[in-house]
């Protein structure tokens, strides 16, 4: 119980563990850390605040994030070269 202005309020039971739950945050988790392993260098840019609306739209109309949209621009504009001889 927790008292609040003189008034006693009683908290109910903790809810049950939901297996399916626990997996699914821990499955998030893991995706998470590849992702910071991944991508370990980070880059800052300035933009106008109009070109970050337009970003984040564009990302939010793709079902994207604004950093998977751009790292996929930037993988097409700068491929990795291979060398041939």
């Amino acid at each position: 119980m927790v008292a609040v202005s003189g008034k006693r309020i009683d908290i109910g039971a903790r809810p049950l563990a939901n297996p399916q739950a626990d997996d699914w945050i821990r499955q998030g988790a893991v995706q998470d850390s590849s992702k910071v392993e991944r991508y370990s260098a980070r880059l800052t840019l300035d933009v106008t605040p109009a070109l970050r609306t337009r970003i984040k739209l564009a990302a939010f109309d793709r079902g994207v994030t604004m950093a998977e949209m751009l790292r996929d621009v930037l993988e097409r504009e700068f491929p990795e070269v291979t060398s041939c001889c």
